[in-house]
């Protein structure tokens, strides 16, 4: 069976190399990199990955715009997102929830644990 490939988009470096390195060394996930949601909407229309995790805050297309774009892009709409957060108050969580992305992870994260998160996620939004 195939690894699961996921697409990271983030514009900080340094997120991308601890969540790129803690998918595929822990969880064994193929990981797409993009650093913009730009590059990222491209990304996925050509990729087609399993799942995307989303940074919340980006200049230009930030996160919950680059999800409302994805879901208008042609094989894409049935991706589940998750998104990724520096923002933890609950508030702030139940509105990115209600954008309807397959759930929320907020930074920081333990790189350990970070594939098991992504995996339940993709699991709760398979069975839902």
């Amino acid at each position: 069976m195939a690894n699961k490939k996921i697409l990271l988009i983030d514009d900080e470096q340094d997120i991308r190399m601890v969540v790129q390195l803690s998918l595929e060394t822990v969880g064994g996930f193929d990981v797409l990199v993009a650093e913009s949601g730009e590059a990222g909407l491209d990304m996925a229309a050509h990729e087609k990955p399993d799942a995307i995790l989303l940074d919340v805050m980006m200049p230009g297309l930030d996160g919950p715009s680059t999800l409302e774009r994805l879901k208008t892009l042609d094989g894409c709409a049935a991706i589940p997102v998750i998104f990724l957060t520096a923002k933890a108050q609950q508030a702030e969580v139940r509105r990115l929830k209600d954008l309807g992305p397959a759930g929320v992870l907020t930074k920081p994260f333990d790189p350990m644990t970070l594939s098991d998160q992504v995996n339940e996620i993709l699991r709760e939004s398979r069975d839902a």
